[in-house]
């Protein structure tokens, strides 16, 4: 082939002379994206289909497949006007979606999309690295500046239409024939295998993008149902009830010595006539899912995120009923369960004077007695939402003279520590929980004299810390590993709880029992003694 022949050819593709064709853009783009940006995508596939000869037709149809769905997708929403655009802000994206991927083992999904929108500066500062930095000039900033400055050809509205038009007729025509060669396969991969779907970058989280908007847009003309109206306190119930629930932030069962961890996290609460629950299990695992599911009436298989927007939830009861209620936040927020209740956030210095930096959850402890103090009648209920153990920074969730355990991880780049670095850091942010539980058993202490004082504790959800270089959180349910859904309960009762309400010997018999954050509903009204319709004692934990 002589070089003019070689020019000719290449200038199929794009003309040196003239430019490119949105139409040969948008080809190159979707192969750049299906070569460069699915290193996850591939590495789940080849875990269930193994390079081997029988399986390389499959895995190469697999890649063209995709591309084809990349070249699909962007061709619905790629034009004169709009295809630059389009194309860098897609490159970047799919850069920061790659990132995360292929460091944490994450899926975007619908959840994580809404734990994106829901998250706040600080906890994404967090996720920064050098890493993520190389991944998005490489795979973001460069291909966009490319098309920056790239000369396009525009061509007419009318050889626009129809070459677009061919584009799409090859593309569906190519993918169907090449599914229907390798049909076994393509029935195992979406049946028994569409997990694996989810790593498809950048056509899973454009989906997951798109029913997050629509759901987003549809919340919008949701009408509140109001729940619990005929909630009271009954009249024979003369006593006061002071209860602090304490929403804890990515913490694992198992690293509750508690729980029969072999190192000593709880050295206080120990010490405390606690019972600990070891077989408690979270509704999802995100904040995002489990703390509107937590405090909602609907089952963790009933629960959305459209009936939890659009229905009153138990703190909803507990105001129909007169309770005095209070929301402290060290979190991003209470994901919307807060919203009708008194609410304030301590994620700043100018609120929390526990700052070093890090705004510590100890700080949510400062005011309590004052906001108990101006509350001379009814009973309070008051919600401290932790920072608690929030990665990949857990070096950050704790004070230096709780770091115990060393050496401890001190990056977000958990890739770059070992497994024993990364479990000191996390192992060290529990000690600093058990340290504020014993501040809130503390305070409450202070008050039994005058009120029926407990305190109940809950994980919004676990956490992977490298098992199967899986790490952090988000799975959806079907795939999520324990790890990420069993999570630690605690129930510490003052001296002058009702022992006819709450039996504790009996309740410590109960441990082990199966319990979920589907039983936080009826638990709390059990606390609280409110009597209502709504109210199912079978769920609730106290009986």
């Amino acid at each position: 082939m002589t070089p003019r022949t070689l020019l000719r050819a290449m200038s199929t593709v794009y003309d040196f002379k003239v430019g490119l064709t949105s139409t040969h853009l948008i080809i190159l783009l979707s192969f750049f994206l299906t070569v460069f940006s699915n290193i996850s995508f591939y590495s789940h596939v080849l875990d269930v289909y193994p390079l081997t000869l029988r399986n390389s037709g499959f895995l190469v149809s697999l890649a063209l497949v995709f591309a084809g769905l990349t070249v699909f997708l962007l061709s619905l929403v790629c034009y004169k006007y709009t295809i630059k655009p389009v194309a860098m802000t897609i490159l970047i994206l799919s850069s920061f979606a790659s990132y995360f991927m292929d460091s944490y083992n994450v899926i975007i999904d619908e959840a994580m999309i809404r734990n994106i929108v829901s998250t706040d500066i600080n906890e994404s500062l967090d996720l920064f690295s050098e890493k993520m930095i190389v991944y998005v000039l490489l795979l973001g900033v460069l291909p966009s500046f490319f098309i920056y400055k790239i000369k396009m050809v525009y061509r007419s509205g009318y050889h626009e239409f129809i070459s677009r038009i061919k584009l799409l007729a090859v593309v569906v025509i190519g993918v169907v024939v090449i599914i229907f060669s390798f049909s076994d396969f393509y029935s195992s991969f979406i049946r028994a295998n569409k997990f694996l779907r989810s790593y498809a970058n950048p056509v899973y989280y454009v989906y997951s993008t798109g029913k997050y908007i629509d759901a987003s847009y549809n919340s919008k003309f949701l009408e509140l149902t109001s729940i619990g109206l005929d909630a009271n306190t009954p009249a024979l119930d003369q006593h006061r009830e002071l209860v602090i629930m304490v929403v804890g932030e990515t913490a694992r069962s198992d690293r509750f010595s508690l729980n029969g961890y072999a190192r000593e996290t709880n050295p206080l609460l120990k010490k405390e006539n606690v019972i600990s629950f070891t077989n408690y299990w979270s509704c999802g695992t995100s904040t995002a899912v489990s703390v509107p599911c937590m405090f909602s009436m609907y089952g963790s298989d009933d629960f959305n995120n459209e009936k939890g927007q659009s229905t009153e939830n138990v703190l909803d009861v507990l105001k129909h009923a007169g309770v005095n209620l209070l929301w402290l936040d060290n979190n991003s927020s209470s994901k919307g369960v807060a919203d009708r209740i008194s609410y304030k956030s301590y994620k700043n210095s100018d609120i929390n004077s526990l700052c070093d930096p890090e705004c510590r959850d100890e700080g949510m402890l400062l005011n309590i007695q004052d906001y108990i103090s101006k509350h001379p009648q009814g009973d309070i209920f008051i919600v401290l939402h932790q920072l608690g153990n929030h990665g990949p920074a857990y070096y950050k969730r704790y004070p230096a003279n709780f770091e115990k355990f060393t050496p401890a991880c001190r990056t977000n780049q958990l890739e770059n520590c070992s497994k024993e670095e990364i479990n000191n850091a996390y192992d060290n942010a529990i000690l600093y929980t058990d340290y504020f539980l014993h501040k809130v058993i503390a305070l409450l202490k202070e008050n039994d004299s005058s009120f029926e004082t407990a305190m109940y504790y809950v994980s919004d959800h676990g956490e992977s810390l490298g098992e199967n270089e899986l790490y952090l959180h988000g799975l959806p349910n079907f795939i999520a590993p324990d790890s990420q859904r069993h999570v630690p309960a605690i129930i510490w009762l003052g001296e002058n709880f009702d022992e006819d309400q709450v039996n504790f010997k009996e309740l410590s018999k109960r441990r082990n029992n199966k319990y979920t954050h589907d039983n936080v509903f009826h638990t709390i009204l059990g606390f609280m003694e409110i009597e209502t319709s709504i109210y199912d004692k079978s769920m609730d934990i106290l009986h």
